[in-house]
């Protein structure tokens, strides 16, 4: 038997705009780094590694202020972790089919 449980949160003003803030600078990291990968893959067959990432991750901060506003865990957790489930998922099937 699993069990699930639901939360709802009532966030003021300024915690619904640090969220939207946050959900923002997330998807903009996560679908820069999925592009990357599959570029990347396309041209030489190889990715980047997580410690790659990392450190790319470090310097697009430096370029980008407005990715410092945010949680810093919450963008390396999306971009690292879910691009790279994304494409060897997606590797995986193809491989299969």
């Amino acid at each position: 038997m699993e069990k699930a449980y639901k939360y709802r949160i009532y966030p003021n003003k300024k915690q619904k705009e640090i969220i939207t803030k946050t959900f923002g600078c997330c998807r903009f990291v996560y679908n820069k780094y999925l592009a990357k990968r599959i570029e990347m893959y396309e041209q030489s067959k190889i990715t980047f590694s997580y410690v790659q990432c990392a450190n790319d991750m470090k310097q697009l901060k430096t370029e980008l202020e407005w990715l410092k506003e945010v949680d810093s865990t919450a963008l390396h957790d999306r971009d690292v972790n879910a691009a790279i489930n994304i494409l060897n998922e997606g590797l995986r099937i193809l491989k299969v089919a």
